[in-house]
């Protein structure tokens, strides 16, 4: 069982701290969420960063949403980043369900589980060496390997576990352990449906704060305020781990339905809990 680490999104400016300390740690990969509309940082210039800083540990994005992005552009940028980190990125991709996220990026909301599909076979075929078009050639620079870097796909709904068989290499859960089973059960019998060889890899995520009050109330404000939108804000707060315990015990379930790695996801912002983590899961 490998353990990350999802870096809080309220102040850039920290995350190298953070970055250095996990990569110094027990920890495996360094993972960034993405919107648009929202004081976040862009998580592709915000990995670049994070990596040229560390040496060891993945960088990862949960979830960058593709069609917001121009498909070319991605290619070249993700190729980029993995070539550079030594082929350290994972690549997590979601649709995005956030309207104004969609409007300042001037794309369907409606249409993106298709413009995604469509941008998945472009962006293979690009990091395979293939030309944009008949008039256009090549982007580079190649990827680490062939093909591009390890894609993992997040979302519920059967279009979206479906992906991870048809392009991805795994799935990344940010759901209730409750919920898991069923969604890595039919992730793994699509996976062997469409052919596929091995087990995708699955990989968990939690929501966590630990520390003095004052951090958990920081998290706690800031899961919140990122859910709003959704309805069911209440719920993400309610399922926020703060004790050594409460991780400790997620972890194990989370291992015990198979899962491959478990990213701890903070929210709020003292760096700290990095170490006090690194403690938790020894």
């Amino acid at each position: 069982m490998h353990i990350g680490l999802g870096l809080p999104i309220a102040d850039p400016i920290t995350l190298l701290d953070w970055a250095q300390r996990a990569d110094a740690g027990p920890f495996s990969t360094l993972g960034l969420l993405d919107r648009l509309v929202y004081d976040n940082p862009e998580p592709l210039v915000a990995l670049s960063v994070i990596a040229g800083a560390t040496s060891r540990v993945r960088v990862q994005t949960e979830v960058l949403l593709a069609p917001l992005r121009d498909t070319a552009l991605l290619a070249k940028q993700v190729a980029t980043l993995d070539r550079m980190s030594g082929g350290r990125l994972v690549l997590g991709l979601g649709v995005g369900g956030r309207a104004d996220d969609h409007l300042a990026a001037g794309t369907e909301l409606r249409t993106r589980g298709r413009r995604m599909d469509e941008q998945l076979a472009h962006l293979r075929s690009l990091w395979s060496g293939e030309p944009f078009g008949a008039d256009c050639g090549p982007i580079g620079p190649a990827p680490t390997r062939p093909g591009g870097p390890p894609i993992l796909f997040g979302g519920f709904k059967p279009a979206a576990l479906a992906r991870v068989a048809r392009w991805g290499d795994g799935f990344l859960a940010a759901l209730p352990v409750h919920w898991a089973g069923d969604l890595f059960d039919s992730v793994r019998k699509s996976w062997h449906d469409h052919g596929r060889h091995g087990e995708p890899r699955i990989v968990a995520q939690v929501n966590v704060a630990l520390g003095p009050q004052h951090v958990i109330d920081d998290a706690r404000a800031a899961i919140g305020a990122y859910y709003e939108f959704s309805g069911w804000a209440d719920n993400m707060v309610s399922g926020l781990r703060t004790t050594t315990a409460e991780i400790r015990t997620t972890i194990r379930q989370f291992a015990d339905l198979g899962a491959d790695e478990v990213m701890l996801y903070c929210y709020g912002g003292d760096p700290g809990q990095v170490d006090r983590l690194a403690d938790v899961i020894g």
